[in-house]
């Protein structure tokens, strides 16, 4: 089997230094022209592939930056994660992806993994950690970027969620509706779903309208959580003629539950979501929902923390807009059945 070329042969092949070898692969700048090229020439040659601990020895950096996520399964947190991939990759770096089901012990655990790893830098979601989290993203000496939703603390990119909220019930409202249901997101652990849920409150009290305790169903963010949802709502004994969903998952849930009860949507009962996930257009009816920007949310991370490993001092906190899409599962409501 063929060995691995190493940096000794490397250096032979172009006639110079393992040292400056070395400085050509870390920092080109500070090597000749003609040196640099020698080099790149005998790497082109063998084949040479440095290997990553090497490298961050010689450059201070891994070239790797950590992602944390709540979960893995939603495709809200791919598209976002894909795009902060993607403009990495543009700049050199790899992305490591790690998941901690919205339990604050194993963000910690995962957090401080990736961090002995020597990444140069974290992507978190959302502004609810654990203290023991924060004094260690805090006190840490490398880039952190909060994404979804904002902190001072940190630079951060995101969405006004309580606004979301309340333009939900705003649109609702407006289409006459003054019986509104909500299916939340589970809360715990989940600053972006709770807030959801204050703009939902915060726009009724506006409206002087009421929320009725047994209208509002935490669920799981699946199909079955919807379903789920409506089902609580509906053993209530009463019917809103409208229901806001955490995202467009429930929504669908939702949806698919009143069909399979013999509730018309929207003529019976409109259903609204958020995300503007792929399914959304697809379904019969199509969903209203609210559109969130995630591949510029990921983008705008990416941005952030390549500012920050270009020395730059970066506090920013970036509220990126959203848009309210009314599509075929909302209408004025109509006569109760």
């Amino acid at each position: 089997m063929k060995s691995r070329s190493t940096i000794a042969d490397v250096a032979r092949l172009a006639g110079v230094s393992t040292a400056t070898v070395s400085r050509v692969l870390s920092k080109p700048e500070v090597v000749s022209e003609a040196a640099r090229r020698a080099v790149e020439a005998a790497v082109r040659r063998l084949g040479y592939v440095p290997l990553a601990s090497a490298q961050a020895l010689a450059s201070g950096r891994s070239m790797a930056v950590g992602c944390v996520v709540p979960t893995l399964d939603h495709a809200i947190f791919a598209r976002s994660t894909q795009a902060l991939q993607q403009h990495l990759a543009a700049s050199g770096y790899q992305l490591l992806v790690a998941s901690h089901g919205y339990d604050p012990h194993r963000e910690l655990e995962v957090v401080q993994t990736l961090q002995r790893r020597g990444v140069d830098a974290l992507v978190l979601v959302g502004t609810e950690h654990s203290p023991a989290l924060w004094k260690n993203l805090l006190r840490w000496d490398k880039p952190a970027v909060l994404t979804w939703s904002c902190d001072e603390r940190l630079p951060s990119v995101g969405f006004d969620n309580h606004a979301a909220g309340e333009r939900a019930i705003d649109f609702l409202v407006g289409l006459g509706h003054r019986r509104i249901g909500h299916v939340a997101g589970e809360l715990q652990h989940n600053d972006r779903a709770r807030s959801r849920m204050e703009g939902v409150r915060a726009a009724l009290r506006k409206h002087r309208l009421k929320l009725p305790e047994p209208w509002v169903s935490e669920q799981p963010f699946t199909l079955q959580g919807g379903a789920k949802g409506l089902r609580s709502i509906l053993q209530s004994g009463g019917r809103p003629t409208a229901i806001f969903c955490g995202n467009d998952l429930l929504a669908a849930g939702v949806i698919f539950e009143a069909q399979r009860l013999g509730l018309r949507v929207p003529q019976d009962l409109s259903v609204l979501g958020i995300d503007n996930q792929a399914l959304a257009e697809s379904m019969v009816p199509s969903m209203s929902t609210i559109a969130l920007p995630t591949k510029r949310l990921g983008e705008e991370a990416a941005k952030l923390l390549l500012r920050a490993q270009g020395g730059l001092r970066v506090r920013e906190q970036i509220l990126l807009p959203f848009e309210l899409i009314p599509r075929g599962s909302t209408a004025p409501p109509g006569p109760l059945r």
